[in-house]
């Protein structure tokens, strides 16, 4: 994950052009989710926020929402930018017991899940389902498994599965890469919602 310091200090952030091409359909997923649920939505974690690109948004459609992320020089843009009431944390996905965040009821995680090891994501598994209430829904966008791994990383969907045993993958879908741009766009996006049990 220290690739992802280096690469902002850099200024290299491709993942960032993700933002406007897929506002439609995560807002179309979000409008999906939100439509199962009754008012108050409830707490909404946003895992690997980097700059607090989608965080806002969840804000706006009425989560208490908060954005988790590794780097501290992203975390500390995404809270100056923001408008809204977002709580923004300095954390590691893979020990996020440490960071005193409490529970949730939706995870978003567009492209941070898939910069992980298989340990690792295991590691970031058994977290969120620590930290999810029962009938939580985990939102994940992740690149697929191509010769662009070494940068982007890239996951399966068992590798998905694997790291959230105890969670039913309702959807795989794959993600639109209009606009997207070169090289993210040969990545095979795709949109994986999973749901924790209600037990």
């Amino acid at each position: 994950m220290t690739n992802y310091a280096r690469m902002y200090r850099w200024g290299v952030t491709p993942w960032e052009r993700y933002g406007k091409p897929a506002a439609g359909s995560i807002a179309a997923l979000l409008d999906r989710e939100e439509a199962e649920r009754s008012r108050p939505l409830g707490r909404a974690l946003d895992v690997g926020c980097g700059r607090g690109q989608f965080t806002p948004e969840l804000a706006r459609r009425g989560w208490q929402a908060t954005g988790v992320d590794y780097v501290p020089a992203a975390v500390e843009a995404a809270r100056s930018a923001t408008t809204e009431a977002v709580t923004y944390v300095v954390g590691d996905a893979t020990d996020l017991a440490a960071a005193g965040l409490g529970t949730f009821d939706l995870f978003l995680d567009v492209g941070c899940f898939q910069g992980f090891d298989a340990e690792q994501r295991r590691a970031v598994g058994r977290n969120l389902s620590a930290l999810a209430n029962p009938g939580a829904t985990l939102l994940m966008l992740a690149f697929g498994v191509t010769w662009f791994r070494a940068l982007s990383g890239g996951v399966s969907r068992d590798d998905v599965t694997a790291a959230f045993p105890d969670w039913a993958l309702i959807a795989d879908e794959p993600a639109q890469t209009d606009g997207l741009g070169w090289p993210m766009n040969r990545t095979s996006p795709r949109w994986c919602r999973l749901r924790r049990a209600r037990t």
